[in-house]
């Protein structure tokens, strides 16, 4: 009887092993196709149009012009995002800090459950909120024409990067031993000294990984930032100006183009390097992460 449970046990075993990797496998043939599909669309643009004035270029105007400028968008995108990180990361570990350590637990019931509620409010309906009552707002904050900027669509993206960065890092904060907390307290510090000498360093890979996590939400958003960043495809540095993203133009004008032509190619080849930059994102947060686990 022992010799066919342990039997059991390993063909248990070999099955679930054999069903981790197999689906590893297929992860990693669907992210090969999803690159070849990108590239086998964009080949044309890049045969067609000058690879160093499309990267250059700071004019976007496909439809008039014929100019591929992707400079625009590249600036578009980092300003909104960049915005839209500074705000999320003190806000969204603050609020996991204070919720994992610091609050009570009626307090802590209550959060928990409304946070992980946002995080299922469609982009879309963030979008409307966003031209409702934010773009107004600084509208008037700031006196300016119009509030469609690019301030609106950080504040909105890091609204929306919000409950996974919570959720995340408050998970690792709990994942903390015990015995760590009580052995920092034993030896004489407070609640808070515990909390950002001890609990913090030990949960800093867990924190990493959702701010990632948040920033890949960011960078991908398309529905909200084409609807409250004002759609114009220009080189600002100010976050009081309206800008374009590159996941909003891809949304705005893959209606428009005639399937195959120059313009269509364009917007695979803007989505390729999109698919680059997210993918050089997470490979560095992977290796970041990492080096804190072997630290």
């Amino acid at each position: 009887m022992a010799r066919l449970k342990t039997r059991l046990r390993d063909i248990k075993s070999f099955i679930i092993y054999r069903f981790v990797f197999l689906n590893g496998i297929i992860s990693i043939i669907v992210l090969g196709l999803i690159l070849a599909f990108l590239i086998a669309n964009s080949i044309r643009f890049f045969l067609s149009y000058p690879i160093l004035e499309f990267l250059t270029g700071q004019k976007w105007s496909p439809t008039v012009f014929e100019k591929f400028g992707f400079l625009p968008l590249l600036t578009g995108s980092l300003l909104v995002t960049f915005g839209a990180i500074v705000i999320a990361i003190p806000l969204g570990i603050g609020s996991a800090i204070y919720i994992g350590e610091l609050a009570p637990r009626a307090v802590r019931e209550i959060l928990k459950p409304i946070i992980e509620v946002l995080a299922t409010i469609p982009s879309v309906v963030i979008g409307f909120i966003g031209i409702k009552l934010l773009a107004p707002i600084i509208k008037d904050l700031f006196n300016l024409s119009i509030g469609l900027t690019a301030l609106a669509g950080s504040v909105m993206l890091a609204f929306m990067s919000l409950p996974t960065i919570i959720s995340i890092s408050e998970d690792a904060i709990n994942a903390v031993p015990n015995r760590y907390k009580y052995a920092s307290v034993a030896l004489g510090a407070t609640k808070w000294e515990t909390t950002y000498k001890t609990v913090i360093p030990s949960a800093s890979s867990g924190i990493v990984a959702a701010v990632m996590l948040g920033l890949g939400r960011i960078v991908g958003e398309t529905m909200t930032v084409l609807m409250i960043t004002g759609n114009s495809p220009r080189i600002v540095f100010s976050w009081l100006q309206p800008v374009r993203t590159i996941t909003a133009t891809i949304a705005a004008e893959i209606g428009e183009t005639v399937q195959g032509g120059l313009h269509y190619s364009s917007l695979f080849a803007i989505g390729l390097i999109l698919f680059l930059i997210t993918f050089l994102i997470n490979f560095i947060s992977d290796r970041f992460i990492n080096k804190i686990r072997e630290s």
